[in-house]
């Protein structure tokens, strides 16, 4: 253990003297305080240090201490319904400990509570050789998590001494008779928070993470195991989407990273998912949830290392084959972080002082994302999905972060002030946003949903893009310039937009829609288009067809329940027969 003393402080950026003994990424305190921090750069016996609290007060000559130990978090029964600040200090622990709602500096709390008991129920039999990664036991830890008790990675043997009962998350659940003699297990696991957990191998992700946000399913799918950046600017819709995908995707667990957003935000997700129930299990949404808060008020250090944090949890829920969905909110905080520590450093700034190795750190964290065949004797397999919201400002994604970030992800959800202004949310730009995954997942929507489910979607998207072009037109020499069919494409293309793609989440009903009512939205809209355009073609004039009142029974399926919509798909598709037919007769007459 490495004991030396302050020789400056910047910032959040203390040089220490006498530091030979500590390595790269050491966990350091620092003064009397016990300031908690992490070696950044070695030169010599001098180690800049990252201090993640306030470190006004601090002087040349106090002390500093190496534990010897990276920066690692606690994994183990008690993470689900947690709120961490961005190095798993428990929040509530912390407001118990010193009675303010301020974080005191140099406050010492574990991260898994060391009081509570968790009931251990063993899978494993005595005298039996495991690997890392097979389950020995699980915890029911929530109504909805069973939480798996693994064997940490690294270690593997023959079992000893397992037995049923009620334990701490220190105390020895189990021996393992190993080549280096006997270990004891607990209930918990610490894990380094810079390396990705291991597994047996990457699975192409071939499966969509189903959200039940329309435009996300059926225009631009993120695949379990996938990485989708949501960029826009502010007033656009980022947190309200994440909010979104966290309340409804497909995940059995969910951990939300609120990294650098403001306070009230984290406050709307503590308030609303407690209250919220999960539509597959009719629980409190909470109960398979982990927050990590650390908002614009808290350190800005401590910013750079929740995004690790949130990831290596969501890792550990993976490797039990779990699919986890993670919100980072917003990695370009984040990355705010990283400009400031990199200046201190005094480091050759790349594009608008962002350090040059920007791009390589994003890489590093969304490559830990994937569907992978986790480690064990049993094949499980788990998935990570990312989600990073980025704040350029203004809107602006030519910015760096931005382009750092889509040159690494598949899914781009380009947030539009335009639309946003219009009303219309999700403010997703269906003209500028993009899915890479739509060329694997063909096979899934064809094979799960309908056989021309794709079809369907590239006729959405093929009416909007029509629209966009004949939109100019209209803007140069007006609406009377196009033909009869060319308004019917464009009348067809608004309710594609206004009664598909436009989505209220505050609406009890339209707030989810499963994949079944998407495809039948899809063809109430094309059946419209399809049977106006025959009408057309037989005579019908294009004004009769634009006011057919059934448009707005097309318009008000979306909030049809879901116990109701093949009923109601049938009433609306046999009324808009019943017009069509009419027009035809009056014209005949």
């Amino acid at each position: 253990m490495s004991k030396g003393i302050i020789k400056k402080v910047a910032g959040p950026l203390v040089v220490a003297s006498g530091m030979r003994g500590a390595n790269m990424y050491d966990v350091v305190r620092v003064s009397e305080r016990r300031l908690i921090g992490e070696v950044i750069e070695m030169h010599g016996d001098e180690a800049s240090i990252q201090v993640y609290e306030e470190t006004s007060g601090l002087g040349p000559g106090a002390p500093v201490e190496s534990t010897g130990m990276p920066l690692s978090v606690e994994l183990g029964p008690g993470l689900i319904q947690s709120i961490y600040d961005g190095i798993q200090r428990p929040l509530d622990d912390i407001l118990k400990v010193t009675g303010t709602n301020l974080l005191t500096r140099g406050v010492e709390v574990p991260s898994l509570k060391r009081d509570i008991k968790w009931h251990f129920v063993p899978t494993a039999v005595p005298g039996t050789y495991v690997e890392a990664g097979d389950v020995i036991g699980t915890v029911q830890e929530t109504a909805v998590v069973l939480h798996k008790i693994m064997v940490p990675p690294g270690l593997s043997g023959r079992i000893r001494d397992l037995r049923e009962g009620d334990f701490t998350v220190t105390e020895k659940i189990a021996v393992l008779e190993t080549p280096d003699g006997p270990k004891e297990l607990t209930l918990m696991q610490k894990w380094p928070v810079r390396r990705g957990r291991p597994y047996k191998k990457k699975i192409p992700p071939t499966q969509p993470l189903i959200t039940g946000q329309r435009v996300v399913d059926t225009m631009f799918p993120l695949a379990k195991g996938g990485v989708a950046a949501v960029p826009g600017p502010f007033g656009s819709g980022k947190t309200v989407i994440q909010h979104q995908l966290a309340k409804w995707a497909d995940a059995d667990i969910v951990v939300y990273i609120g990294c650098g957003e403001r306070g009230n935000e984290m406050t709307d997700v503590l308030n609303e998912f407690p209250e919220l129930k999960d539509p597959r299990t009719g629980r409190s949404l909470m109960e398979r949830t982990v927050l990590i808060a650390n908002t614009s008020d808290m350190p800005v250090a401590a910013r750079e290392a929740s995004i690790y944090t949130g990831i290596t949890i969501a890792e550990y829920f993976r490797d039990m084959g779990y699919s986890v969905a993670l919100m980072a909110d917003s990695t370009s905080r984040w990355a705010e972080a990283l400009r400031e520590m990199s200046g201190r450093l005094q480091e050759m700034p790349g594009e608008e002082g962002y350090p040059a190795y920007l791009g390589s750190r994003l890489a590093q964290f969304y490559e830990r994302a994937g569907m992978v065949q986790t480690l064990g004797t049993e094949d499980r397999i788990g998935a990570l999905s990312v989600i990073g919201a980025v704040s350029p400002a203004g809107g602006d994604i030519s910015e760096p972060v931005s382009q750092a970030t889509l040159r690494i992800v598949k899914v781009f959800w380009s947030l539009d002030s335009a639309l946003a202004y219009k009303r219309h949310f999700p403010a997703i730009n269906w003209l500028t946003s993009y899915s890479l995954y739509l060329d694997s997942m063909e096979e899934w929507f064809n094979q799960n949903v309908y056989p021309d489910w794709m079809y369907c979607r590239n006729h959405l998207m093929r009416l909007l893009q029509e629209e966009a072009e004949l939109q100019e037109v209209v803007q140069l020499v007006g609406m009377d310039a196009l033909s009869p069919p060319e308004r019917l494409r464009l009348e067809a293309a608004r309710s594609v937009r206004e009664d598909f793609l436009h989505q209220n989440s505050f609406h009890e009903i339209d707030t989810y829609t499963s994949l079944e009512k998407q495809y039948r939205m899809m063809k109430l809209v094309l059946a419209y288009y399809q049977e106006s355009l025959e009408a057309l073609k037989e005579g019908a004039d294009i004004e009769d067809l634009v006011n057919l009142p059934v448009r707005e029974e097309i318009g008000r399926y979306k909030y049809t329940e879901e116990g109701s919509i093949q009923p109601a798909y049938e009433a609306v598709r046999a009324r808009l027969k019943e017009e069509l037919t009419a027009l035809k007769a009056g014209r005949e007459d």
